[in-house]
């Protein structure tokens, strides 16, 4: 599968560069075209299905420990359905060792990154759709450093699975758990990838030993606003959470913010979320970087409970963000007086607000952080 369509972006109103393919993998591929690799590799189906489970279940990528395999032909199987996509390059950890921010180079060197997040009740990892972003909003590290290539759909899954095996082997901190969300909130315009994403999405929550087993409603995914890409995805009868980064309801400050918005205003942002709402019965997460004195306005704050309240009535929660640093960046966060009165007139205007728990500012692994830096990259 390449990793750009020239439909797929021309459906969905935007571009990004062609590059090589990653190896085939078994995350790219249903259960029948893995037992094809295998077949013409002179073996019996069945072995698809074994390393199905060492990949989805067991979690493992080593040959050695694949002992159910011949042991003749474990190499073999491995490099032709478990090849390495991307080298840890670094691991950065900082909420006393309960964060953890990976970067990841893949076999042509594109590099970008995910972050695994353990609380009390849950562990949650951030995963890249996209090496980079092109959708360029001004206050995210990631877009301004632009778009390198899409990912795979097995680049993406690994991320996941890589998470799920470090949370089992107790790899941060409280000892040996259970990987239970994932956010498509880290490098990257999902539905610009949609294809892959989408394929990602139900290898994760697929049934064992074809997929990971997640929660469909366990995942959420991002979205600056591909108001096509969204009412398609209301389509596939999936569970899992829409997220839309709004940060204005304002189209002419959302044109600078966001600039997909010169494509599609705030007011069809809404109405797609809101068909998305109606068609899978779940709430829409309203994302809100509140950045001082530039969007944090009382106004502001009574235009968007109003505009939420008229188009998607119940069905809609906003997390509020503090804007996260940036290198080079003038702008700042919001004080938290500012936070406070921003809550207050969203709740009077009778829609759900919660100010995010900002996790891994000081290894740039908060929203808007993630930038994948080559100069660091070792």
């Amino acid at each position: 599968m390449p990793y750009d369509r020239p439909d797929e972006h021309t459906a969905l109103g935007v571009s990004g560069p062609g590059r090589g393919m990653p190896p085939r993998h078994l995350a790219d591929l249903e259960a029948d075209q893995r037992r094809a690799v295998v077949r013409e590799l002179g073996e019996p189906a069945f072995r698809a299905d074994q390393l199905a489970r060492h990949y989805f279940t067991r979690l493992s990528t080593d040959p050695a420990a694949m002992t159910d395999l011949p042991a003749a032909r474990r190499e073999a199987l491995a490099a032709a359905l478990l090849p390495e996509l991307a080298t840890p390059v670094r691991h950065l950890s900082c909420d006393g060792g309960a964060t953890r921010k990976t970067l990841w180079r893949a076999a042509d060197g594109a590099l970008s990154e995910s972050v695994l997040m353990r609380y009390p009740d849950r562990a949650t990892v951030c995963v890249s759709s996209q090496a980079g972003c092109g959708m360029a909003c001004p206050f995210c590290a990631t877009g301004q450093g632009g778009l390198t290539r899409n990912l795979s759909t097995a680049e993406i899954v690994e991320q996941v699975r890589a998470a799920a095996a470090a949370m089992r082997a107790g790899e941060l901190s409280g000892g040996a758990g259970r990987l239970s969300h994932v956010v498509f909130m880290g490098m990257g315009e999902p539905l610009a990838n949609y294809q892959r994403v989408l394929a990602a999405i139900r290898r994760i929550t697929h049934r064992a030993p074809d997929g990971l087993g997640l929660s469909q409603r366990s995942v959420t995914v991002s979205t600056v606003g591909l108001v096509p890409a969204i009412r398609r995805l209301a389509t596939e009868g999936l569970q899992v959470t829409l997220a839309v980064s709004l940060h204005t309801p304002d189209d002419e400050l959302r044109d600078t913010l966001v600039p997909v918005n010169r494509r599609w205003k705030v007011a069809e942002v809404l109405d797609a979320s809101r068909h998305y709402a109606n068609t899978t019965g779940r709430r829409v997460s309203i994302e809100y970087a509140l950045i001082r004195d530039v969007n944090d306005q009382p106004w502001r704050a009574e235009l968007l409970g109003r505009l939420l309240r008229e188009r998607l009535g119940a069905l809609v929660h906003v997390n509020l963000i503090p804007l996260n640093p940036t290198p080079g960046s003038t702008w700042d966060a919001s004080p938290p007086s500012v936070q406070e009165e921003f809550v207050a007139r969203l709740r009077t205007a009778g829609v759900v607000c919660t100010i995010r728990d900002t996790r891994g500012r000081e290894i740039a692994a908060a929203c808007g952080q993630l930038a994948a830096l080559p100069h660091s990259a070792g």
